[in-house]
């Protein structure tokens, strides 16, 4: 490359940075002058009187109330029975529908009977024989031994036919237990229902041979119910001091907590150790449930009320604020300024309200709703839960209007 064309590229390489330097210094000017116009504003802005802030206010108001242990229970039948013949034979009939509330002592199925029938006949018959040889044995007995044929009978035919009344007595014994056993046997081609409770899906039918052990059907028990659930170790004491002072009522919720299920529970039982792996220990609820509201293997939300906190103060949830201090809500004073409060809650309220334990007393006024906006010391407009703030009027734009069309005026009238 000559001499010439390397000063050409030198000065072009020195017009390019040049041109990229100015462009860059223009490019900072404006946008520091661009800052400081939107920092005049913003210092403006601060300046102006944006009026009085309108949130929703409620009295902090006092009640009594509940303290509540939830958790996640299981519906448990309080008795479950797999119903198994106690005889094999040929099923003959199914008494029962699938499904339907049977009594106990009621009839579910029928064994054929001739087999056990023939047996216990068998029994009587051997029984009704022996009657027979041990009436025989005792007139020869009692003739031997009378006083005037004793003499000529020898004391061994006496000692015999003695013996033979025994052996027969024994035997007519032994025909009656067997009578018994056939019979018994015989009673359980007969399948009754053990409880009382609700037919479950039967395992055989109609026709089939069947042996002893062999499941039928399965009925469960459903009045009474039981609901198993399970409770932090922490709320162990809560829940003995409770039981130590009465019934304790409990409630089943579905899984929304949204519907009550049946609150006609009590208390039943509390296991005697705590699970070392997951820190609970088991508790055990006791519904009527009559109107059948409750079902085995259902999973429902168990609300068990410990006690009453009688003259609590209650406001909404959503009036409590947390902060870097804790826990605080800002109190409407009467010349219409608000003060933040330090509170400490407590214990829930229903699905919108909290019971507040210190910081706050009944009757003070909190704001529930626009507390973002505010800072100590803000004036506030109170407004009632569901109630919007009133438009403005003609006269309220027209000022608005001139204060900002003055504020323009002085801005754009100041020295550059």
């Amino acid at each position: 490359m000559s001499r010439f064309w390397k000063i050409v590229l030198l000065v072009v390489a020195v017009l390019v940075i040049g041109f990229i330097g100015l462009h860059l210094l223009n490019g900072g000017k404006h946008k520091g002058e661009a800052s400081g116009t939107a920092a005049g504003a913003g210092k403006d802005g601060d300046q102006r009187d944006t009026g009085p802030v309108p949130v929703t206010v409620v009295d902090a108001i006092r009640q009594d109330v509940p303290v509540y242990a939830s958790a996640l229970g299981t519906v448990a039948a309080m008795n479950t029975v797999t119903v198994s013949p106690q005889v094999g034979g040929q099923l003959i009939s199914i008494n029962f529908k699938e499904g339907q509330e049977v009594k106990q002592g009621d009839l579910l199925a029928q064994i054929d009977p001739r087999t056990l029938q023939a047996s216990y006949d068998e029994a009587a018959a051997a029984k009704r024989q022996n009657q027979a040889q041990l009436a025989t044995a005792r007139s020869n007995y009692q003739r031997s031994n009378s006083p005037e044929y004793r003499q000529y009978v020898a004391k061994t035919d006496l000692d015999t036919q003695r013996n033979q009344v025994a052996q027969f007595e024994s035997a007519v014994a032994a025909n009656e237990a067997s009578m018994r056993a056939a019979q018994v046997q015989l009673q359980y081609t007969r399948v009754t229902a053990p409880i009382s409770g609700i037919a479950g899906i039967r395992a055989v039918d109609a026709g089939n041979i069947v042996s002893a052990g062999t499941a039928l059907v399965t009925l469960t028990q459903i009045h009474p119910i039981h609901v198993v659930f399970n409770l932090p170790e922490r709320q162990l004491p809560d829940v003995r001091t409770a039981q130590q002072a009465g019934p304790v009522t409990i409630a089943a919720l579905d899984r929304n907590d949204s519907h009550v299920l049946t609150d006609g529970g009590t208390l039943d039982v509390v296991d005697n150790q705590i699970s070392s792996d997951s820190g609970t220990f088991r508790a055990r609820a006791l519904f009527n449930n009559t109107d059948n509201t409750l079902w085995p293997g259902q999973f429902v939300n168990v609300r068990m009320q410990l006690r009453t906190i009688g003259g609590g103060v209650v406001i909404p949830t959503q009036a409590v604020m947390r902060g870097p201090d804790g826990e605080y809500v800002y109190i409407v004073k009467p010349d219409s300024t608000v003060a933040m409060q330090t509170v400490k809650s407590g214990v829930e309220v229903g699905d919108s309200n909290v019971q507040i334990t210190e910081g706050l007393k009944g009757g003070e006024r909190v704001v529930s709703e626009g507390q973002f906006r505010l800072k100590p010391g803000a004036k506030v407009t109170a407004l009632k839960p569901g109630e919007t703030p009133a438009a403005p009027t003609e006269a309220e734009l027209k000022a608005a209007a001139q204060q900002q069309g003055g504020g323009g005026g002085r801005r754009g009238g100041g020295p550059r």
